[in-house]
């Protein structure tokens, strides 16, 4: 099997990362989420391409395919995409002070548990390093949870509504110290 490669994204990259988006919601929250919270998440989940234009969204590929996506920020929003009803906020963070972000994380539901989010994870992880960050944060989905839990992401907070319509749709802050 060819290896995994990564590579920044580029706005031609947009909708095959909107298709990645939609099936990976689709998929990977069923197992967490009712039916009527899955089209609810969809109100704060999807991508924000001031990530793509900061320079700061990897994805992984493996002979072609898109396996996986996902980001880190140096900006104050925590979450939520260009179409969501989350407020974003661009503001930039201070490394000396704040956590830098880790946003919009899919994995391709083809490629689950085959070490596509612990790269994306890491290829994060040193990025935002290099940027002078020292600790990192996100609103995790459900799904996601064990993954960043195993990977060293410790709750910071229960978020019981992620958007501010809809049905409530459960989330976790997390945090973690980098090394």
């Amino acid at each position: 099997m060819p290896a995994f490669t990564h590579r920044l994204a580029t706005e031609t990259d947009i909708p095959a990362i909107a298709a990645l988006m939609d099936r990976a919601i689709a998929a990977l929250q069923a197992g967490y989420l009712s039916p009527d919270e899955i089209a609810a998440s969809r109100l704060s989940m999807g991508l924000d391409t001031q990530l793509i234009a900061d320079r700061t969204y990897f994805l992984i590929e493996q002979a072609g395919v898109l396996a996986g996506c996902g980001g880190w920020s140096f900006r104050a929003t925590l979450f939520g995409g260009d179409a969501s009803a989350v407020a974003r906020d661009v503001r930039l963070l201070d490394p000396a002070h704040d956590a830098a972000r880790i946003r919009a994380m899919y994995t391709n539901p083809d490629f689950i548990r085959r070490g596509v989010g612990r790269q994306m994870l890491a290829l994060c992880e040193d990025a935002a390093r290099s940027a002078g960050f020292k600790r990192l944060e996100m609103m995790a989905t459900l799904a996601g949870e064990p993954l960043y839990r195993a990977c060293g992401y410790e709750e910071i907070e229960r978020v019981a509504r992620m958007a501010p319509t809809g049905p409530p749709v459960p989330g976790v802050r997390m945090g973690k110290t980098l090394g």
